[in-house]
């Protein structure tokens, strides 16, 4: 069961895996087992949000409730491929993207990487492939840092 939460928890939108390995590593669960739940969890919506995601946020843009909301992550996903595309250029575009999803940053996961590449009408497979490249990359990061944070608490 506590697997299953930690899964569920690397697939929510900016919680990702950086927040799911953390509360892993806290409930004591075997870490390497908990790594790759996580990553697994994080980019399984990797290819709903390329497809479905950009499609549902213009459609709901203008719509009375959920319009501002909808707005603000077409402006995140615009601003985010924009940046992509500055830093690295059209050929660079696989490892910017790896590296912006790579680093564990808020708003920098999996969700807005594949958001901003289907904005920039990246292919699907460079960006499932780079996507996914990033999510292994944050995890590492967060599972040495989350590792190194509980034992400085146990001493």
């Amino acid at each position: 069961m506590k697997y299953i939460l930690v899964f569920l928890i690397s697939m929510v939108p900016l919680i990702e895996l950086r927040g799911a390995i953390p509360v892993a590593l806290g409930m004591d669960l075997d870490p390497v087992v908990s790594y790759i739940i996580c990553v697994v969890g994080n980019i399984l919506p990797v290819p709903i949000i390329y497809f479905f995601a950009r499609k549902v946020l213009i459609w709901g843009a203008d719509k009375k409730y959920i319009g501002k909301f909808f707005s603000f992550c077409l402006e995140k996903g615009e601003r985010a491929g924009k940046k992509l595309v500055k830093a690295a250029g059209r050929g660079g575009l696989f490892v910017a993207l790896m590296l912006f999803v790579g680093i564990p940053l808020p708003g920098t996961g999996a969700w807005t990487g594949a958001l901003g590449a289907s904005f920039l009408n990246m292919g699907f497979k460079s960006t499932v492939a780079s996507v996914s490249l990033g999510v292994i990359i944050a995890g590492i990061i967060m599972a040495v840092a989350s590792t190194g944070v509980f034992s400085l608490f146990s001493i």
